[in-house]
């Protein structure tokens, strides 16, 4: 943080910052704010160092599979000369294709950020050269002036000098929801943000009032930039889809060289050349290795990113799609996502009784007139609101109810008020009456009720003004008890009619000697699909908790109302001031005790992460604030919001919330579970195409066996492998897919039984090839050439066959539609077309050995053998599923993540 930042002007007096930053309350001149823009800067925050399309483009190269491929394909150009060329040719192809779609995506991730950026460019009033004027915020200076107003976002950091009934919501700072009231005296110079009540700082909302400051940082020199700053050398974390994909690939590499090796020496062992025995052991190589599967599983992951942009979620980081669907507890805020971030009136308490919101109330209502009346919300030509929540959501009653407060106000407008004060905890306004029997004027206030009911000594009921007893008295707060139990914010209303004007416009007055109006319950309502999502999460598994910096009854009220914890479940609900006075290592031996926070601070939130990481659970956390960035950057999966988010909030994020609405997630997490599902689909058929393989060379090979050329393996690689494989990505989401518990961290690629699928399938496959090749030769007498031929394309075929067993690892093909999936079909149907172009397309049948499976007199014979062996699998895998389904080891290892 620079000089103009360090001086802590918190703790010293306007006169100190006048000084140090050579300003007046005048502001500075034009000419002084351009020189002091090209000294420090436009005050925005800087991002990072971006990496160069270059820089991305070699990272996608870092990968274990990948670097073995390269070396197989440089081996196979060395030892094989223009016939591994081909080879050489097609790995690369794979491997460039991958990368030019990890490239793509990163670019498409950052562009939807900057379009989240582009939303919010405020403008900031200041004063300069003794006048106002409205400019950019972006070309604020230190030593600006600035004017704050009720709706304002503070543009820098600012000391105050002027501050009428000024509230500043810091959530975006401090994660409390509260709007601080500010104030001008002088601070501890230790005191903390959200103590230091004579600054304003950058990126918070005014919400009441109005003040003028002046600008002490700005950009990366603020509050709000420090923290920026300090995320910046943040390590970003591996997701449980990296670590599988790098778990898969180490236990591939490793099983693939002791193959090899094996191979080799046996066949030195039994005095073949040791070219020929290099050659076979690579060809085993590329033969096992599923060199489509990074290029597969990130096109997947690409498709995953937009289905889930179609329905609001906005993801940054390719494999969070899949981190997504891992997910076993949600720490949400409340405000905004489980809630709807907008006051509204829930009850109104008047002649003695509570009615409802939706309840019909008489325009002549006092407790009517008063929370329309003595209200400072603006309201614009659009009818749009601006102002304090708390009075906005009295404004939008009344306009629901149709009144028109504008036109009331023109006839009795305010002609005195005394502005609200944090120590009164009340305000109020005097207008003309309009009842002249009543009185020339009435003052109209509101407050906190403990403290009006105590100013009050009679109250309306019905038509009529009572004395206000010590039994009505204790009724009226027995009332406000009972209504703040529900999680509502009560505010009294009372009103006091005047023969003539009054003669002090002050709170010795006009508060004193009030009829009591009534009272009115607001409350942030919780979202309509929130309780929904959250029993849609509780049913797949996932546990949901709430984090909020509002105080605990309000905060167990709302959860008890969503679901997250029963009505009167106390146990589950602690404080920010009891994480205080426990260790780290109490709270993971807790924290599945809690479901509720509140009172919490955004630091309380990293432990709060790390107390559920500690118990090896994926964690997805929500957030806005700036303060929030450290647990988002800590949780497995975080979830920043796309419109009241602070940029630095969304750049710490894995996904972004364009609607900032929890049932988002919910809906994110079934796609990412979708996502991960086909995933394995792909795995399981590609791995169990590619053990067919090793299967079949591995077994030749020690029966000294001629059955597939090079050429054969490398062509059923490209073709039957990447079109199925892709379109499996595209299977629609089992039925059943939000039943289950989450997987957690602690599965993988190869678990839920996808391991002893891929084995008693890939070795299947293996087994009916070398059967029809022994067939060929031994019974039906044919050439070697064409027992090759029979081989290679039962192999091929079979894996076409297979592509629909994997639709469902242990679901029956047949227990819906096997041809619901469009792309399958077209993948399979187009896998199969350049499958007969090696037979029925002169010189390419020549090349591949196909030759007499096309006009021979035997051909009908032998495309029998093949068709049926080929098929076969359907009916072997039919009867295996069944078989598992019938003795339980589908559910247990289905549950065995």
């Amino acid at each position: 943080m620079s000089e103009t930042n360090k001086q802590n002007y918190f703790a010293q007096d306007v006169d100190f910052a006048k000084q140090e930053l050579q300003t007046s309350e005048q502001g500075i001149s034009a000419s002084e704010a351009k020189a002091r823009l090209e000294k420090y800067g436009p005050n925005e925050i800087q991002e990072g160092k971006k990496k160069s399309t270059l820089e991305k483009f070699i990272d996608q190269f870092k990968d274990l599979m990948i670097i073995i491929l390269l070396i197989a394909a440089a081996l196979s150009v060395v030892l094989e000369g223009s016939e591994g060329m081909v080879d050489a040719i097609i790995i690369l192809a794979v491997v460039l294709i991958n990368a030019i779609m990890g490239v793509i995506q990163e670019n498409k991730a950052e562009d939807a950020i900057d379009a989240l950026k582009e939303m919010s460019s405020p403008q900031a009033n200041v004063i300069r050269d003794g006048e106002q004027v409205a400019i950019d915020s972006k070309e604020i200076v230190p030593g600006d002036v600035v004017v704050l107003e009720a709706g304002d976002v503070v543009p820098a950091d600012i000391r105050l000098f002027k501050a009428t009934s000024l509230q500043i919501e810091e959530a975006a700072l401090t994660g409390e929801s509260v709007p601080v009231t500010k104030e001008l005296g002088v601070v501890d110079s230790d005191a903390g943000i959200g103590d230091r009540t004579n600054m304003a700082f950058s990126s918070t909302n005014v919400t009441y009032g109005r003040g003028q400051g002046i600008v002490t940082g700005t950009g990366m020199d603020t509050e709000v930039g420090n923290i920026a700053e300090m995320l910046e050398g943040a390590e970003g974390k591996t997701t449980p889809l990296q670590e599988n994909l790098d778990a898969l690939t180490k236990f591939l590499t490793y099983a693939i060289v002791a193959i090899a090796v094996f191979i080799f020496v046996i066949g030195l062992i039994n005095g073949r050349e040791w070219v020929e025995m290099l050659l076979t052991a690579i060809s085993i190589a590329v033969a096992a290795l599923p060199e489509g599967l990074p290029a597969i599983t990130t096109i997947i992951l690409a498709l995953g990113t937009q289905k889930m942009a179609d329905r609001n979620a906005l993801i940054r980081k390719l494999p969070a799609v899949e981190t997504l669907g891992g997910t076993e507890v949600i720490c949400s805020d409340k405000t905004g996502t489980l809630t709807q971030n907008k006051m509204t009136i829930e009850k109104v308490y008047y002649n003695g009784q509570l009615h409802d919101a939706s309840e019909e109330i008489s325009f002549d209502e006092p407790v009517f007139r008063v929370m329309n009346m003595a209200n400072d919300t603006s309201i614009n030509n659009a009818g749009e609101l601006a102002g304090d929540p708390t009075e906005t959501a009295m404004i939008q009653f009344g306009m629901d109810k149709g009144f028109d407060v504008k036109a009331v106000l023109a006839d009795q407008p305010r002609v005195g008020e005394v502005p609200f004060d944090s120590d009164r905890k009340m305000s109020s306004t005097v207008h003309p009456s309009g009842d002249q029997d009543q009185g020339q004027y009435i003052s109209m206030t509101k407050g906190a009720p403990d403290v009006l009911i105590a100013n009050c000594n009679y109250y309306y009921d019905n038509g009529e003004i009572k004395e206000l007893t010590d039994d009505v008295r204790q009724q009226l707060l027995d009332t406000n008890h009972d209504m703040a139990t529900q999680a509502l914010r009560v505010l009294a209303m009372a009103f006091k009619y005047w023969d003539q004007e009054p003669a002090a416009y002050d709170s010795e007055t006009l508060e004193n000697d009030l009829v009591f109006a009534g009272l009115v319950g607001e409350i942030d309502p919780e979202r309509p699909e929130a309780k929904d999502a959250i029993a849609r999460a509780k049913g797949a598994g996932i546990r949901t908790v709430m984090i909020t910096g509002d105080h605990k009854d309000t905060a167990s009220a709302i959860a008890a109302r969503l679901g997250i914890i029963e009505e009167g479940d106390e146990a589950a609900v602690t404080t920010g001031a009891h994480l205080n006075e426990i260790s780290d290592e109490e709270l993971a031996q807790k924290v599945d005790q809690y479901s509720v926070y509140a009172r919490v601070s955004p630091e309380h939130k990293v432990r709060i992460v790390k107390a559920w990481q500690s118990h090896d659970k994926v964690v997805a956390m929500t957030g806005d604030g700036v303060n929030d960035a450290p647990s988002l950057k800590q949780s497995d999966i975080g979830v920043g919001m796309g419109i009241t988010g602070t940029e630095v909030s969304k750049g710490a994020s894995d996904m972004v919330l364009a609607d900032d609405n929890f049932a988002t997630i919910v809906t994110a997490v079934e796609e990412g579970r979708k996502v991960f599902a086909n995933i394995q689909k792909a795995v399981q058929f590609l791995l169990s195409a590619n053990l067919g393989e090793v299967t079949t060379l591995f077994v030749a090979t020690m029966l000294n066996w001629q059955i597939l050329e090079p050429i054969h393996i490398l062509w059923i690689n490209l073709v039957t492998d990447t079109f199925p494989a892709i379109a499996l990505g595209l299977e629609a989401a089992e039925a059943d897919v939000m039943d289950h518990t989450p997987r957690g961290r602690q599965s993988n690629l190869l678990s839920a039984g996808v391991l002893p699928s891929i084995v008693y399938q890939g070795l299947y496959e293996g087994a009916i090839t070398l059967f029809v090749f022994w067939f060929a030769r031994v019974q039906m007498q044919v050439e070697l050439v064409d027992a090759e031929a029979m081989a290679f394309l039962t192999l091929a075929f079979i894996q076409l066959f297979h592509a629909f067993n994997s639709k469902s690892v242990f679901k029956s093909l047949f227990s819906h539609n096997p041809f619901d999936n469009k792309w399958l079909n077209i993948g399979v149907g187009v896998s199969t077309l350049l499958m007969l172009v090696t037979v029925f397309v002169p010189g390419l049948n020549d090349a591949f050995g196909t030759v007499h499976l096309v006009g021979d007199p035997r051909s009908t014979e032998m495309w029998t053998v093949i068709l049926l062996a080929s098929a076969s699998i359907i009916l072997y895998v039919e009867i295996v599923k069944a078989i598992l389904r019938a003795t339980g080891l589908a559910a247990k290892w289905q549950d065995n993540k």
